[in-house]
């Protein structure tokens, strides 16, 4: 008999634990015949859509507003996960009703490859659209002003974006593995580029930063390798660890006066770069900025930079011109160059101090100085 009791106790919890999951307010039909969740929102005066065990498949029209029970509700809100793992869902209209799209709400949609977004909806929110890999294009309006945490990671059709000057921050992750993206255009407005937000886009060619953005997040750019040419407006005064990690295509990169640090790994990997300016306002180069840049040819410390970081140029086998232009040099660690490097380039210092660089750890282990005429 205990052994029972408890038996029908479990079914009972378990009965009780899947209707909550399965709850919703209200099931209507749309004009199309679609069964459309809901929830009542605004004291039961307007209405969320919900999910309901996966169930939207094909084309989903939401309406603007609802019939039920002699009552009218507008349909303002899509909840969090309303969409989620629909995985045969393939296109979504959203109407002007709606101001506010959940977490997670087509999340892992992916059949899913055209969705309209209001221009009444004002943020785009984390992981909105993550892993819907067959979304082919996606218009962001000019009411949102920001995109969520990996809102599009994954997905992997898009070609192009373009970010309205409403938008004043992309975060992290926001269109990370988005593997066919060619181009991306962002507006002014944006001020910062989170941790990886466009990570492992390996068919992106060319970016152009607006000159509203300050800051360039940790891996805001890795692993595209496909990226030739970056333009750093003068209003960035930082660059973040691993920026531009693995971007083995980049040739050339002018980096702006108002930068003050390089960040560890900014540029580490960037094979095909042969040149760089590094501006006066650099005070610092952190661990392996440059590592693994093998093509890098020569390059220019201004007198403001005050630390190297280790390893900073490892691995730069055609590092031939190292010029110094501090008058009172700073030690750097012996492994900031190569051993190869220390035999082998030249490196130009000002007149007069070819004495300093020569008692100092790191710059003393430079077979070849000579001053600069």
């Amino acid at each position: 008999m205990k052994k029972t009791s408890k038996t029908v106790m479990l079914i009972i919890y378990i009965s009780i634990i899947g209707t909550k999951a399965l709850a919703y307010d209200l099931a209507v039909e749309n004009s199309d015949g679609v069964t459309i969740y809901y929830d009542y929102t605004n004291g039961g005066y307007e209405l969320s859509v919900t999910n309901s065990v996966n169930s939207y498949e094909g084309t989903v029209e939401i309406p603007e507003e609802v019939t039920y029970m002699n009552r009218k509700r507008k349909v303002t809100s899509i909840g969090d996960r309303a969409f989620a793992e629909c995985t045969r869902l393939t296109s979504v209209t959203i109407p002007s009703s709606v101001t506010s799209i959940g977490k997670n709400a087509f999340l892992g949609c992916y059949s899913l490859t055209s969705v309209t977004i209001p221009s009444s909806v004002t943020s785009i929110e984390e992981k909105t659209f993550r892993g819907c890999s067959r979304l082919k294009s996606v218009t962001i309006p000019s009411s949102v002003t920001s995109i969520g945490e990996e809102a599009f990671y994954c997905c992997s059709s898009l070609t192009s974006v373009t970010i309205p000057s409403s938008v004043t921050s992309i975060g992290g992750g926001a269109f990370s593995y988005c593997s066919n993206i060619t181009s991306v255009t962002i507006s002014e407005g944006v001020t910062s580029i989170g941790y990886r937000a466009f990570s492992n886009c390996k068919s992106l060619t060319s970016i152009t930063i607006p000159s509203s953005v300050t800051s360039i997040g940790r891996g805001a750019f890795s692993d595209c390798s496909s990226l030739t040419s970056v333009t750093i407006p003068s209003s960035v005064t930082s660059i973040g660890k691993e920026a531009f990690y693995y971007c083995s295509s980049l040739t050339s990169v002018t980096i702006p006066s108002s930068v003050t640090s390089i960040g560890e790994e900014a540029f580490h990997y960037c094979s095909s770069l042969t040149s760089v300016t590094i501006p006066s306002s650099v005070t610092s180069i952190g661990d392996d900025a440059f590592n693994g840049c093998s093509r890098l040819k020569s390059v220019t410390i201004p007198s403001s930079v005050t630390s190297i970081g280790e390893e900073a140029f490892g691995s730069c086998s055609s590092l031939t011109s190292v010029t110094s232009l501090s008058q009172n040099p700073n030690d750097i660690d012996t492994t900031t160059f190569d051993k190869d490097i220390f035999f082998n380039a030249t490196l130009y210092v000002p007149v007069g101090t070819v004495d300093k660089y020569k008692s100092q750890q790191g710059w003393k282990d430079f077979v070849f100085v000579e001053e600069l005429r």
